[in-house]
């Protein structure tokens, strides 16, 4: 009876959905033609396109033209902050960024970030507006391709920023800027072999105190010599008349 019951009475029928498009097949070659309301929207919003002339190429040159002198505000914030960057850093690298993974570049980021050193990068065209008409213009041909820029207050960071740069063999160092001198790649590397300001400054005032001492020894040589010559010959004759009395007093005895 349960059986009877669970079977015939209880069990749920799930109902046979059949989907079929509307009035049959779409005739593609003849499409239907829309609604009054529908047809006067499509009319409206319809694109309008310029015929264009015989052999004109496909963008107007005075259209670009137009755009290249647009002046973007965007751009204009981002190159006033990048040469900030450049007026108050003491040391800058110049990097050419080779195929690398964002994770790689990332880890750099990092570990120039330890030593308080930023990594920038910036479009050719935000470079053009940051460093026209300043001393760093000379940069200009190193943005050609993708460049990464390395920004230290302190010039003394740079062999922090070579070590690092050794681990990533995907930047290559083109050149720098170091106290606001332009310097190769050759001059910057040279420049990392250098000791640092405070043992140069030593090293120079030691140089200065021995030459001010060899000056005083030469002024004083000739009076050196005549004191030693007289004092040597005051002790030879001291001796002569000690050798003297000593004979005398041995005469004095035998007689």
């Amino acid at each position: 009876m349960s059986n009877f019951i669970t079977n015939a009475l209880l069990q749920s029928r799930n109902p046979l959905l059949t989907f079929r498009r509307f009035r049959g097949k779409i005739n593609i070659q003849r499409p239907r033609q829309p609604h009054y309301e529908r047809a006067r929207v499509l009319e409206i919003i319809k694109p309008y396109y310029k015929k264009p002339e015989f052999n004109a190429p496909c963008i107007d040159a005075q259209q670009m033209k137009q755009s290249k002198t647009l002046d973007n505000p965007y751009e204009t914030i981002i190159a006033r902050e990048a040469r900030n960057w450049f007026e108050h850093s003491k040391l800058v690298a110049l990097l050419h960024v080779n195929s690398i993974r964002q994770e790689d570049m990332f880890k750099m980021q990092v570990a120039l970030h330890r030593h308080n050193i930023s990594v920038k990068v910036y479009g050719k065209s935000i470079m053009r507006k940051a460093v026209a008409d300043t001393k760093f213009e000379a940069i200009m041909p190193l943005f050609e391709a993708k460049t990464a820029i390395i920004f230290s207050p302190e010039a003394q960071k740079i062999k922090q920023v070579l070590s690092v740069l050794r681990k990533s063999p995907q930047l290559i160092l083109m050149g720098g800027i170091v106290e606001g001198r332009l310097l190769s790649r050759n001059e910057f590397m040279a420049y990392a072999t250098m000791p640092d300001l405070t043992t140069v400054r030593a090293q120079f005032a030691a140089v200065l105190e021995s030459a001010g001492g060899k000056i005083v020894a030469d002024l004083q040589c000739h009076q050196s010599q005549l004191v030693n010559m007289l004092d040597a010959y005051a002790k030879n004759d001291s001796q002569t008349d000690k050798s003297r009395t000593v004979s005398v007093a041995d005469e004095e005895i035998g007689s």
